[in-house]
């Protein structure tokens, strides 16, 4: 049975996450979207709350399941008896990053590969980040994520300066 990881902080999911998501699953038998725990960032929203967003737009795909990390990705992959990876490649500075982690992976775990997706063209440009910074300031995010994504986001944000 071929398992894959695809693993990421989806804060929040986009829609280019979701491209890399449905192709894997076709690619796989089992692919599990490994949700980092990152407490070195601040993320908008909680682990949990990612999980459930990320189940809320895969929820048609019977072969991939949803699941918190925290520590090691290397870590992860083994406790989930899994030895691929997938990433996901928007621009060249995306494959310099990503084949340095996945060189630095494989002195770690000599067992793991990794396998990278060419992003699809129309979301090459499309992070969580940028997605988060046309939120902030009151931009349209319509077209980056799914509508259900949006009102999480927006209404997040929205309490986030109320709270200021």
């Amino acid at each position: 049975m071929a398992k894959a990881i695809y693993p990421g902080s989806f804060d929040p999911i986009t829609n280019g996450h979701i491209d890399i998501i449905e192709r894997s699953a076709k690619m796989f038998d089992k692919v599990i979207v490994g949700v980092l725990i990152n407490s070195a960032k601040d993320p908008l929203f909680a682990p949990a709350e990612r999980v459930d967003m990320i189940k809320g737009v895969i929820g048609h795909l019977p072969n991939v399941e949803v699941l918190e990390f925290d520590g090691l990705l290397v870590d992860f992959a083994h406790e989930q008896k899994c030895n691929i990876l997938v990433r996901g490649l928007r621009v060249i500075t995306d494959f310099e990053y990503e084949l340095q982690l996945a060189q630095t992976n494989k002195i770690i775990a000599p067992d793991l590969e990794t396998v990278f997706l060419s992003t699809n063209l129309k979301y090459s440009y499309l992070s969580s980040s940028i997605v988060k910074e046309i939120a902030v300031y009151g931009g349209d995010i319509s077209h980056f994520v799914r509508e259900d994504i949006r009102e999480k986001v927006m209404k997040r944000l929205r309490k986030r300066s109320e709270e200021k």
